[in-house]
């Protein structure tokens, strides 16, 4: 009989207890304990078992559970009389910053030591301790939400101390999702601040902590050196590229189809790789993602449950604000085609807005892409270099992505909507009517950034692109700023069928598109229109259609000329 699935339980006591559905990962003991790195950092993209392994690192090693071999046996682990040893010898400090998503500093900072305070409350018995002094039992009492910046940033460490003198034994610290204030810092405009606070706490309690045994840090993102590991020598950082413990977040192949098994969905096995596989970690491939698999084996069917677990608003406004060329790599992996990049791991989030690379980067953390292959070369002055060919990782990502941008035109949904019947119609007049709605709504929505300048035509009509994509990609294939004839086309729509030209419709033309802004030598905009029409005839844009058998009768051509948020379509 199939386990009873529990969705969201991250408590690796009350899953063990209960009997419910769970993979046995706790081989990662063995191998983090066995590599001897002081302070490790590992990160996996969301809802990969990062707090469940957490959990269960913090119940196999702390002296709180000491003696409740009931919850490892029958598990890897607990085949190695070493590790059988080792269960609840040691103190262990866990705590998670999941919770610290504060629109400001102050708010954010007090949500950190609130947590810190919630933990010298689990501790409390120290007070009565005979193994600390007056004094520690001062510092201890003046630990709050409201402390002092030193009194927080000692905190860990003090901690530490405590627990070590009380039991004799140094420290285990544990901490899950370490980056969560420093993406919410990025997106509410209070990065100094939350790094200089961050980088004191962190060098206390994972540097300067002569009590301190091992400590583990999970996250998304591997924040730069600069930002908050600035002094930390000590830490070994596992991204999804390196090889250490590959298979201990999310399912192996072997594994979901395992389960597929005793669920009794061994049919399902080809439909829940085309949905959930394909991500990729160090050399480990056909990695799934745990969240989607438990909650297809409850539902038992295919849905984007992964994709739905998050608002994804930092990943869609960069892309949506991004400049015409992430749009235009974006459109080549909404369309399956691979990207080829260098990546800097580190992500350096207030550079975002300036880094290309950086996006690509977080994107890769994030899960949304894979790693197809990658090279390395030296350069022509002599720097080595990494370059990776990535992809979209699976077919619940590209559904993911389809649905944020569709919700980029929900403000102005009908008269997109009727934008695109009016285009397919060849109906001009509908089309500017509609056409400069959408514009006066959303036109400076795909520009926004810290830097947002004249740029916006190229932006706008990029993310209009990626609009057609979605609307549009059963019927057409549609590309843009492709070589064809003598230049390059800003959209091109080519029918995926192609009727003859005695039977073709006008829902089977092709289209071409070219935009262009005013300039000061145009009058007006019927002038700007004319002569992004001319261009397309005397570039022979329609080369690339022709040569594929799409009769000239079944082209049409179309002009848009911008002035600022007014347009005219001819």
């Amino acid at each position: 009989m199939a386990r009873t699935v529990s969705i969201g339980n991250q408590d690796f006591e009350s899953i063990r207890q209960s009997g419910y559905f769970y993979i046995d990962k706790t081989d990662f003991i063995r191998e983090w304990w066995e590599n001897g790195d002081s302070v490790t950092l590992i990160t996996r993209p969301r809802r990969f078992g990062k707090t469940l392994n957490i959990s269960m690192l913090y119940q196999f090693f702390s002296v709180e559970y000491a003696g409740r071999a009931e919850l490892f046996e029958g598990l890897s682990i607990w085949q190695n009389e070493k590790y059988r040893k080792m269960q609840g010898c040691y103190p262990v400090i866990s705590l998670s910053f999941a919770k610290v998503k504060e629109n400001t500093f102050p708010n954010a900072r007090k949500m950190i030591c609130h947590i810190i305070t919630s933990l010298y409350n689990q501790y409390d018995f120290l007070l009565s301790s005979e193994k600390l002094s007056e004094k520690e039992k001062d510092f201890f009492r003046k630990v709050s939400a409201d402390m002092d910046d030193y009194a927080a940033a000692d905190s860990l460490n003090a901690l530490s101390h405590y627990l070590m003198k009380h039991y004799g034994k140094k420290v285990i610290i544990l901490l899950d999702e370490y980056d969560t204030p420093m993406q919410e810092a990025y997106v509410n405009g209070y990065w100094q601040e939350m790094t200089a606070f961050i980088r004191s706490l962190f060098n206390s309690a994972f540097k300067t902590n002569p009590c301190l045994e091992r400590a583990l840090m999970t996250g998304i993102t591997r924040v730069s050196k600069e930002s908050i590991f600035s002094d930390l020598n000590n830490l070994k950082v596992v991204t999804t590229t390196s090889e250490k413990y590959e298979d201990s977040f999310g399912f192996t192949e072997k594994e979901v189809f395992a389960s597929l098994d005793e669920f009794g969905l061994s049919d399902q096995k080809q439909q829940v790789k085309h949905w959930y596989d394909g991500f990729t970690f160090g050399e480990k491939k056909d990695i799934y993602n745990p969240w989607s698999i438990i909650n297809f084996l409850d539902e038992k069917q295919v849905a984007p449950y992964w994709a739905n677990t998050s608002s994804n608003s930092l990943v869609g406004k960069l892309i949506r604000e991004g400049s015409k060329n992430i749009k235009e790599i974006f459109e080549k992996l909404l369309r399956g085609e691979s990207v080829c990049t260098e990546i800097n791991e580190q992500i350096v989030y207030n550079t975002l807005d300036d880094d290309e690379q950086a996006i690509w980067s977080l994107l890769l953390a994030s899960g949304y892409l894979k790693v197809k292959n990658y090279t390395t070369h030296t350069s022509e002055f002599g720097e080595w270099k990494q370059e990776y060919e990535l992809e979209l990782t699976n077919f619940e990502v590209k559904a993911m992505f389809r649905s944020m941008i569709k919700q980029w035109f929900g403000s102005v949904k009908s008269d997109y909507n009727d934008f695109i019947k009016a285009l397919l119609l060849g109906d001009v007049k509908a089309m500017n009517t509609y056409m400069n709605r959408v514009t006066l709504e959303i036109f400076s929505y795909f520009d926004t950034g810290r830097r947002a300048s004249v740029d916006e035509p190229e932006r706008f009509y990029h993310g209009f692109v990626l609009g057609l994509m979605v609307e549009l990609t059963d019927k057409y294939l549609i590309t843009s700023n492709r070589e064809s004839g003598f230049g390059r086309y800003d959209i091109m729509l080519e029918p995926r069928t192609v009727s003859g030209a005695n039977s073709a419709t006008l829902q089977n033309d092709a289209i071409i598109i070219e935009f262009k802004v005013q300039d000061d030598e145009e009058a007006n905009l019927s002038d700007t229109v004319q002569n992004a029409l001319r261009q397309i005839d005397e570039k022979n844009y329609r080369a690339n259609l022709t040569a594929k058998g799409i009769p000239e009768n079944c082209i049409r051509t179309y002009g848009f000329a911008f002035c600022g948020k007014k347009v005219l379509i001819g």
